[in-house]
């Protein structure tokens, strides 16, 4: 599968946003502490951008607000697969 690498990086910059904005602040822990578990920077950026592509395709999909305690749950959750 090829990886779409504008996609991806333009999710990487709404993650590095979050961090940069410590809004929310779960985004730049749950990047700590997926790195502490042994996964690298780009890895752990890589399945937050699983939290965050569902909030993606909720908001365009249903014209939905960003849903704020499903994000975080899912951050907590990872490196479980998200949940819609």
């Amino acid at each position: 599968m090829k990886v779409n690498e504008h996609l991806r990086n333009a999710i990487f910059q709404v993650i590095d946003n979050q961090i940069n904005a410590n809004d929310p602040p779960e985004t730049a822990l749950t990047l700590e502490r997926l790195v502490n578990e042994g996964y690298s920077d780009f890895q752990a950026k890589q399945l937050i951008g699983q939290a965050v592509v569902i909030e993606v395709i909720d908001a365009v999909k249903n014209k939905k607000f960003y849903n704020e305690e499903r994000y975080l749950r899912n951050l907590r959750n990872l490196p479980k697969e998200p949940q819609e």
